[in-house]
C-alpha cells in the first residue's frame, strides 16, 4: 500500500475519522461535529479513497474499523488534540470561560469531593461546566490518552511517562456509627471496639486487614457481619448499632446531618492516598492549569508538589 503525501490530505477528514471512530456511527459522528450525514458520508469516502483503505464496515454493531483504521486512530487523536491545545489562548480568565472539563473519579473521592469541587468551580468560574462520572467501569489511562477525559481523581495509577499526578490527600481511617451508640469522638477502647458488629465497605476498595491484625496481636478478633457498598451504608448504619472503618474523608462526608458520628481508632491506621492524574499533554495548558488549582483546594493539598512518572 502506498502511503499518502500529508500534504494531500484535508485535515477535516481526519476529524470526520476520528469522530466516526468514536460513535461508530456516521449520523452521531456527523452531530458530534455540527455537519449534515451527507457532508460526513463525502468526507470518510475522500478519506477512504486517499488511504486506500476501507476504513469502517457497516455491521450490526454500528461502523466497524478496519485494522488499518485500528492502527491510525491513536495517531490522529493525539495529532487533533495537540492542535486543539495550540490554538488555544494563551491565557485563561476562569471569570468569563465558558468550557466543560470532563473528570471521573473513584466511588469514594466521588462521595468526599464532588460537593467541594463543584461548589469551588461555580463560584470561581460560573461559566464552566463539569462533567463529572465514576470510574468504577471505565479504564482511565486510554481516555487520558484520547482526551475523552481532562483529570482522573482517585488512588495513584502506575507509573507511566506520559501522566502526571498531585496528591490531594493522605487520609486515615475512622470508625462511623450512629451517634447515640457513643456521646465522644475520642479513641475507642479495644473492648468497644469489638462490642459491636462490624460491616465492610465492598465497592470503596479500602483494604481494613489492619484492623484485624491488630486485634490479633492482642488476641481479639471483631465480627464483621456484612460488606455492604459505599453507596447503601449510610442507610444501614441509621438502622443499625453497628461499626463500620473508612476513609475519614468519606466519614466526614456521609456524617453531615445524617444522625451518623466518627470515633478515632485507638491507634494510629494506615493512610490512603488520594492524587489527581492527567495527560502531561496538559501541563501547560492555562485553562487546566487552572482546574489543577481549583481541584488541589477543594481537595485539601494546598497545592503540593506535582509527581511524575519517572
Amino acid at each position: 500500500m502506498q502511503s499518502p503525501n500529508i500534504n494531500s490530505i484535508d485535515l477535516n477528514l481526519l476529524r470526520v475519522f476520528d469522530a466516526v471512530f468514536r460513535e461508530r456511527n456516521i449520523l452521531r459522528a456527523a452531530q458530534r461535529l455540527g455537519m449534515s450525514q451527507p457532508a460526513a458520508s463525502h468526507a470518510l469516502a475522500r478519506l477512504r479513497h486517499a488511504l486506500g483503505d476501507d476504513l469502517f464496515v457497516r455491521s450490526a454493531q454500528g461502523m466497524l474499523p478496519t485494522s488499518r483504521a485500528e492502527q491510525l486512530a491513536e495517531p490522529i487523536r493525539q495529532a487533533l488534540s495537540y492542535l486543539e491545545l495550540g490554538l488555544q489562548s494563551g491565557s485563561f480568565e476562569a471569570s468569563t470561560a465558558r468550557q466543560q472539563f470532563r473528570l471521573a473519579l473513584d466511588n469514594s473521592s466521588a462521595i468526599a469531593l464532588t460537593s467541594r469541587i463543584v461548589s469551588m468551580v461555580g463560584a470561581a468560574a460560573p461559566g464552566i461546566s463539569l462533567n463529572l462520572r465514576p470510574s468504577g467501569t471505565i479504564d482511565i489511562d486510554p481516555m487520558l490518552d484520547a482526551s475523552e477525559l481532562d483529570l482522573f481523581i482517585g488512588r495513584p495509577g502506575e507509573d507511566r511517562e506520559r501522566f502526571a499526578s498531585q496528591q490531594l490527600s493522605s487520609d486515615d481511617f475512622v470508625i462511623v456509627h450512629r451517634a447515640q451508640i457513643r456521646a465522644t469522638q475520642s479513641p475507642m477502647t479495644l473492648e468497644e471496639l469489638i462490642g459491636r458488629p462490624h460491616l465492610n465497605l465492598s465497592s470503596a476498595g479500602d483494604d481494613t486487614g489492619f484492623l484485624d491484625r491488630w486485634l490479633a496481636e492482642r488476641q481479639a478478633h471483631r465480627d464483621v457481619k456484612h460488606s455492604v457498598p459505599l453507596l447503601g451504608c449510610t442507610a444501614v448504619l441509621q438502622e443499625h448499632d453497628m461499626y463500620i472503618p473508612m476513609r475519614r474523608p468519606i466519614a466526614e462526608a456521609i456524617c453531615n446531618g445524617s444522625g451518623l458520628t466518627i470515633s478515632e481508632l485507638p491507634f494510629a491506621s494506615p493512610r490512603i492516598t488520594t492524587c489527581m492524574r492527567w495527560h502531561r499533554r496538559l501541563d501547560s495548558q492555562p485553562a487546566h492549569i487552572w482546574l489543577r488549582e481549583a481541584i488541589a483546594k477543594a481537595g485539601g493539598s494546598g497545592g503540593k508538589p506535582v509527581i511524575r512518572s519517572q
